[in-house]
């Protein structure tokens, strides 16, 4: 990838695509491309034919989607999967109409099977039934990457796709109706300290397992891979271990100082009993993360008090 040609980060407003302007802009990008939603609706095919046309990047991130957690994904489904669809099918056709040379589409574990055989191998796709809780957006992703497959096949479009863990880091969503368990905790304690709160609950057993990579060893990762990978096979990001939600609370209330007692309702739903990658595919090529889970938890925390906390903290990672 040449760093003085016209990039294109779509969704660099979000948690993944504003990491990964940090990352290019650190390594001396000098020609970015940049659209807020009002300036370019990627769910606007037209819109996007002529943006693409007048612009004329050389590369592509694609980290623009319609995100969210469980409660989300089961409240909107329709609008996941349109709006991640619309995103998609415009962009990636866009980009290969008119001359892109690389593009990265940036997809998501939840792609995998609900009970696949853990750690999830990138050949376990389509292999079974998908997570109830979050199948909307899954099926867009799965689209998303059969999409670049398409492409690279009937056109030889240089598309490839990668699928990361659960991401977290500054510039999360700590918006408690739809973001993921990560900020959502760093929230629901920080604030609990604030108020003095004697117990706090929180959803499900706290038994399953989940694997948390913060978003600047990604958007390092997705460098890395725009520059030395070039396949239609999927590639896994992730750190290789996992932990449980439960321990992951205990995590966040030391960071943050929390010393009351944590209560599970049981009622709540779990989601899948565990998500871990395998990474040896990305590992053989000399990547590995940097961040252990506790500095990420501090860094991100660190990063959600200096903007107030809950009145300015998160941003959806959409274009």
């Amino acid at each position: 990838m040449d760093l003085h040609a016209p990039i294109f980060v779509a969704g660099h407003r979000g948690l993944v695509g504003a990491a990964l302007v940090r990352r290019l802009e650190a390594l001396g990008c000098t020609d970015l491309r940049l659209a807020t939603r009002g300036e370019l609706d990627l769910t606007d095919q037209a819109a996007v034919r002529d943006w693409f046309a007048a612009q004329r990047p050389a590369y592509v991130f694609l980290a623009a989607a319609r995100v969210g957690g469980i409660h989300a994904n089961d409240t909107y489904p329709a609008e996941f999967i349109y709006q991640n669809l619309a995103i998609e099918l415009n962009v990636i056709d866009a980009a290969h109409r008119n001359g892109v040379r690389k593009l990265q589409f940036l997809g998501s574990s939840c792609i995998y099977p609900r009970l696949a055989p853990q750690p999830m191998t990138e050949d376990a796709l389509l292999g079974g039934p998908l997570e109830p809780t979050n199948e909307w957006y899954a099926i867009a992703k799965i689209a998303g990457i059969k999409l670049c497959q398409a492409y690279r096949r009937q056109y030889g479009f240089d598309a490839i796709s990668l699928m990361p863990t659960n991401l977290y880091g500054p510039g999360d969503n700590f918006d408690l109706n739809t973001s993921h368990v990560l900020p959502a905790l760093l929230r629901r304690f920080d604030e609990a300290v604030a108020s003095g709160a004697p117990d706090i609950t929180l959803w499900g057993s706290g038994t399953p397992r989940r694997e948390f990579l913060h978003v600047d060893d990604l958007a390092d990762a997705a460098v890395f891979l725009m520059q030395h990978y070039s396949a239609p096979d999927i590639i896994n990001v992730g750190v290789g271990t996992d932990v449980s939600i439960a321990e992951l609370a205990d995590l966040v209330a030391r960071a943050t100082g929390y010393r009351g007692t944590i209560r599970w309702d049981t009622a709540r739903p779990d989601g899948p009993p565990r998500k871990l990658l395998d990474t040896r595919r990305l590992t053989d090529l000399g990547w590995r993360p940097r961040m252990a889970l506790a500095d990420g938890i501090a860094d991100t925390l660190a990063w959600y008090r200096a903007q107030g906390g809950a009145l300015r903290g998160g941003a959806r990672e959409t274009a």
